[in-house]
């Protein structure tokens, strides 16, 4: 269905925003339709920094966010969501799964912080979608680095997220454990249609994932 050239969609981002950490200030402006919008740059650009204001662990000095339309933080407005209402799927480097947990355990996690009215997948769903069936009575310490990032990933949409923030998820792992994951992320963009902030480093792996690049 086309859209209503009178009400085009929202942007998927829309973020102006400045923080001072420090003795450095991290300033960043971008507008960007649906898709997967990467910020490019080397370590120490502020790109986490940025996923961190989105996410509501970090607040700008001024400025605003706005994410499918709804704005989540506007100094000049004093809006400023909790990050638990902003529902954003995060997805780490490191995937930070319960070490303690089984992978159903870490996955149903994210189920559990959601309103029922909110779900819109189902553990079956996640794990066929990622296929991941055969992994989930293994504990987090038995997975390779590519597994353990899938599980993360799933965990991320059972929490239903509006969005997700992506923060060098490949960045840990090998050459074919980097192509399978790149395979999701495009699975997710592409089918799922969820809006994804993606941080890297690396010119390959944004140049294929990416509709948007903004440099940092």
């Amino acid at each position: 269905m086309s859209s209503d050239p009178a009400h085009p969609a929202p942007l998927a981002f829309d973020i102006d925003v400045s923080r001072r950490l420090g003795d450095a200030s991290i300033r960043l402006t971008l507008r960007a339709d649906p898709g997967l919008t990467a910020l490019f740059g080397p370590s120490g650009a502020g790109k986490t920094s940025i996923l961190n204001m989105v996410a509501g662990l970090l607040r700008p000095d001024e400025g605003h966010i706005r994410v499918a339309g709804e704005t989540l933080f506007d100094a000049a407005r004093r809006a400023d969501l909790r990050p638990e209402r902003r529902r954003a799927g995060y997805v780490f480097q490191d995937g930070r799964l319960f070490p303690h947990c089984r992978v159903r355990a870490n996955l149903l996690y994210g189920v559990q912080r959601v309103a029922q009215g909110d779900r819109w997948m189902t553990l079956d769903e996640a794990v066929a979608f990622l296929g991941i069936g055969a992994l989930l009575d293994r504990l987090p310490h038995t997975l390779s680095g590519g597994e353990a990032q899938r599980v993360a990933i799933g965990r991320a949409l059972l929490s239903s997220p509006r969005f997700l923030l992506m923060d060098e998820p490949l960045a840990s792992l090998d050459a074919a454990r980097r192509e399978e994951i790149m395979t999701v992320i495009e699975r997710i963009r592409d089918e799922l249609k969820l809006p994804i902030l993606y941080v890297s480093h690396d010119r390959a792996e944004v140049e294929r994932l990416a509709t948007t690049i903004v440099p940092l």
